[in-house]
């Protein structure tokens, strides 16, 4: 007597006979769908917003420059202010690698939007002369207006920030608008924008060298000195511009590079990120959690179904099989509706910053297979419980 061989399940089969028990329950498959898709979209958007933020940091750097070095007076070893000789920028410009060099120098002068605003209310605005090269050595843009040229830094005009335009209350520059500067009016020509290298300006007024000079009581020191080397040679600049500035005191002086500040700026919203990932990881777990729930169910539900495929001849293995399938496939649903989410977010919020958007392809070939991982978790319990009913018990369930 020939023995009867179990018929083998093709893998086309598989997929069907898995999908059957989920087309079976689509209001429980969708929430179960939910809380994988939920926790993929959660971990998928962190990425990619923190990947998009960091192609825009770098968009911006390129058209910046790494290049710009800051030198600024530091304190003596008395901890008493020091400040930068008066011939500073020369020197530092007859450095090799050095491409070009300005500077803007503090005042004591105060600003305000009229003459009759109290002395103390003037906004924390810091009147500051500076050369007519600075916003090419910044790349700073203006939002509105000219900035000062050979007519008009001998004359009271100015050049607000952005900030410093905000809090003082001016809108545009123009003929017409005049704030109340050291003493006396200035016509305010232009208004900044935003400069991510020097966001000391934002909060500063700006006017020309010679009339903060003889007008604002300006000593002619310079504060902050700005410079830019070669690329291939910041390093090496940056060794020597202290000393070259300051050739007594190389030590009361402060040399940095505003690229690297913007850098630490991003590392510090890494530590931001990471939580996030924390929490999407919660998330994906907790969606896991409800997998495994509805496969157990399912199997509680369907006993009398797996009794009968036993007494029809499938196999141990083939009931397994069909179970884990299911899980996978239901893990997969959501896995995939939570990377259409994650990239969706993150293309709106990229849009909404004027961001690239940017989606690592790492990050969704890993969400693919952590849903993956997830389904044979979830489904790997479920699936041996179920393969392990006898039939005659499977059966006798009502």
């Amino acid at each position: 007597m020939t023995a009867l061989v179990p018929a083998r399940l093709g893998p086309i089969d598989v997929v069907r006979v898995g999908g059957a028990g989920l087309r079976a329950r689509p209001l429980r498959v969708f929430l179960s769908a939910l809380g994988i898709a939920i926790g993929i979209a959660a971990m998928l958007s962190v990425v990619g917003i923190s990947a998009s933020s960091r192609e825009d940091l770098n968009r911006q750097l390129s058209a910046l420059g790494t290049n710009l070095l800051t030198v600024s007076p530091g304190t003596t070893l008395f901890g008493d202010s020091s400040h930068l000789p008066a011939e500073a920028e020369k020197m530092i410009g007859q450095i090799g690698p050095v491409e070009s060099v300005t500077a803007t120098g503090t005042t004591t002068a105060k600003v305000y939007r009229n003459d009759r605003i109290p002395q103390g209310q003037n906004g924390s605005i810091a009147v500051q002369a500076a050369r007519l090269d600075l916003l090419g050595d910044v790349g700073a843009t203006l939002a509105d207006g000219t900035w000062l040229n050979e007519a008009t830094h001998r004359y009271p005009a100015v050049v607000l920030g952005g900030r410093a335009a905000d809090r003082l209350g001016v809108a545009k520059a123009g003929p017409d608008q005049r704030v109340w500067l050291g003493g006396q009016w200035f016509t305010v020509v232009g208004v900044l924008a935003p400069v991510p290298l020097a966001p000391e300006l934002d909060t500063s007024a700006l006017v020309g060298w010679p009339v903060a000079q003889e007008r604002l009581g300006f000593d002619g020191y310079p504060t902050t000195i700005y410079t830019r080397a070669a690329e291939d040679q910041v390093t090496g600049v940056w060794n020597v511009l202290a000393a070259t500035a300051n050739p007594r005191n190389p030590n009361e002086v402060d040399v940095s590079r505003p690229s690297d500040a913007l850098a630490a700026k991003q590392a510090t919203d890494a530590t931001l990120n990471a939580l996030l990932l924390g929490l999407g990881g919660v998330a994906l777990l907790v969606g896991g959690v409800g997998v495994a729930n509805t496969m157990v169910i399912s199997v509680l539900e369907r006993r009398a179904e797996i009794g009968l495929r036993r007494s029809l001849g499938a196999t141990r293995g083939q009931i397994r099989l069909q179970f884990l399938v299911e899980s996978l496939l239901l893990s997969a649903i959501g896995g995939a509706g939570g990377v259409l989410l994650g990239i969706g977010v993150t293309a709106a919020y990229a849009a909404s910053r004027g961001w690239p958007a940017t989606m690592p392809a790492w990050a969704t070939a890993g969400g693919i297979l952590a849903t993956l991982v997830i389904g044979s978790a979830a489904g790997f319990y479920p699936a041996v419980r179920a393969s392990r009913m006898s039939p005659t018990e499977a059966l006798a369930t009502p």
